[in-house]
């Protein structure tokens, strides 16, 4: 784990986080999450299904379950986006594109933000390792590495992103940080100090956490992140400290249905409104994953969920 600064202070920028209290978490890929293999789906199937994403439709879902945020997947291990990025496409060299021409990003801000609901994004910190020609490019390396050309390359796609949605995007969630202090170390750029920079290039009040995995109890991982990733399988085993856990404001992810991204109901709708209320009673604040249709729409029996959580 990368260490602390011993005068690293509790971050104000989550105030609005901890006053939203729990908000919608959502996989929206070309392919399942965490997939082993590539999708079978060309570049223009995968436009067409962007552009078919109701985002008005998923903003009124989420305004009437009172929502106070929404987390949405930029991509994970395909390859493909769901917003352009010339600085993607000019260092994976991947031909034709894989990248969304519709910046879904910036639509879902213009139907959420007058419904008062805050827009956060998803990205995992290493290259979609299922697709061979961009990880080449990119310079990744799975496992335990430096990194480093891949790193500054990444870091480069990320601040393009942050510099284009600027204050639209209030929050980033970095995934797959598994190795700290072989890729970031504090001494020597790049490191967490200027991944955060990158993300943070178009929006210094932007809200950021490192995923270094599933982990009980929910720990913090660098001081250069605003509040804990909190990723967890099983949310009866968290035990919320307060509001801050060495500085960073405490934050539970977890999923509703039978995996990350799908599956029906695994818990009663009591269950989930008891440990949402039980975590936002102590200022902390969760996220829960929902499936997501290919619409972009949350299927009924999610919502019910959702709307127990608001009573």
């Amino acid at each position: 784990m990368a260490p602390f600064h011993p005068a690293a202070a509790a971050t104000h920028r989550t105030d609005w986080f901890r006053d939203a209290g729990w908000g919608v978490f959502c996989h929206y890929l070309a392919d399942a999450a965490s997939a082993t293999e590539a999708p079978d789906l060309t570049v223009e199937a995968w436009n067409a299904r962007v552009d078919r994403f109701d985002a008005e439709g998923l903003a009124r879902q989420l305004a009437e379950v009172r929502a106070g945020y929404l987390v949405l997947t930029l991509g994970q291990n395909s390859g493909f986006y769901l917003s352009p990025n010339s600085t993607y496409d000019r260092l994976a060299g991947v031909f034709p594109g894989k990248l969304s021409q519709r910046d879904l990003v910036a639509d879902l801000w213009e139907a959420l933000a007058p419904r008062g609901i805050r827009l956060m994004t998803y990205l995992p910190a290493g290259a979609p390792r299922q697709d061979r020609a961009a990880v080449a490019r990119l310079e990744w390396t799975d496992g335990p590495h430096r990194n480093r050309e891949f790193q500054r390359k990444w870091e480069a796609v990320i601040r393009e992103w942050s510099e284009r949605w600027r204050e639209r995007v209030s929050g980033w969630w970095f995934d797959g940080c598994y190795w700290p202090e072989v890729m970031y170390p504090q001494d020597e750029a790049p490191n967490f100090a200027t991944f955060a920079a990158a993300a943070r290039a178009g929006n210094p009040e932007s809200i950021l956490a490192f995923n270094p995995g599933v982990k009980y109890p929910i720990i913090a991982l660098t001081d250069q992140e605003d509040y804990t990733a909190g990723e967890v399988n099983d949310p009866a085993r968290v035990e919320p400290p307060g509001r801050w856990l060495e500085g960073r404001q405490f934050h539970m992810l977890s999923y509703l249905g039978e995996a990350w991204g799908r599956g029906a109901p695994r818990f009663s709708d009591a269950q989930v409104a008891e440990w949402t209320r039980a975590i936002m009673a102590r200022e902390g604040v969760v996220s829960w994953d929902v499936p997501i249709r290919e619409d972009g729409l949350l299927p009924q029996e999610f919502l019910v969920q959702l709307a127990a959580i608001r009573r």
